[in-house]
């Protein structure tokens, strides 16, 4: 019985390993939807975010137990605040620049989310951990087809796939027509799985932006003598 009280008084009792323990399932089950999504930070880090985002938050509350009195005052706060700015250098890690594209922002939105949940769980706030969560699954399970539904802005950029046989001087036309419809070439990277099928064939996957009519540039490309196909798709859609 006095072996109960003591560990209950230190922190260490069933109910910090319980606040533990939710923000580990918490933690899991939000990385394990940013594995299936083949994402940068999966299972394992978004777990171990939570896990310890939480163990810092019993730190806080009952790790300096044993040195408080009259000249010593606590502020569990402190140890919280860190965390939030501290979490920030995981989810910078995260987002990189490839041109004008910006890549990682939601993934390390949802590394900061589940730190929060797991310092939420820690300071044994179990109904807000939980409600975050669900929150979260709502927000990527409702709103990104939601998004996706949404009309395009005529300012976002769009990805073009476009075959063409080679030695013809059709980049060139394609380039030319792009410029005197509006449209910039942010980005131009060739398919090399086409190639290794018909060296003659050229595969290009060209991200442009413009005010332009995207179906007006694509009827044109398509018309340039010696292109193939010209297929739109959305510039945040992952490359087939």
């Amino acid at each position: 019985m006095a072996l109960a009280y003591f560990a209950d008084f230190a922190g260490q009792g069933w109910k910090q390993v319980g606040e533990l323990a939710l923000a580990f399932l918490l933690s899991a089950v939000i990385g394990l939807e940013r594995e299936i999504r083949q994402k940068s930070a999966g299972l394992r880090t978004h777990t171990l975010v939570g896990l310890a985002a939480a163990l810092m938050m019993l730190v806080s509350k009952y790790g300096f137990a044993d040195v408080l009195g009259d000249r010593v005052v606590l502020d569990p706060s402190r140890v919280a605040a860190q965390i939030v700015s501290g979490i920030g250098f995981v989810g910078a890690g995260l987002i990189f620049v490839r041109r004008d594209a910006v890549r990682g922002l939601t993934t390390a939105a949802a590394i900061w989310l589940t730190a929060g949940v797991g310092m939420a769980a820690g300071a044994g706030l179990w109904l807000l951990a939980v409600v975050v969560t669900v929150g979260y699954f709502v927000t990527m399970l409702v709103f990104t087809p939601l998004t996706n539904r949404l009309p395009q802005s005529k300012h976002a950029p769009s990805r073009l796939h476009l075959t063409y046989r080679g030695g013809r001087g059709v980049l060139r036309q394609v380039l030319a027509e792009c410029t005197r419809r509006g449209f910039s070439v942010n980005e131009l990277s060739t398919d090399q799985r086409a190639e290794r099928h018909d060296p003659a064939i050229v595969s290009l996957w060209l991200i442009v932006h413009g005010t332009g009519s995207m179906t007006e540039l694509t009827a044109a490309l398509s018309e340039i003598e010696g292109v193939l196909s010209v297929v739109s798709h959305d510039a945040n859609a992952p490359v087939p």
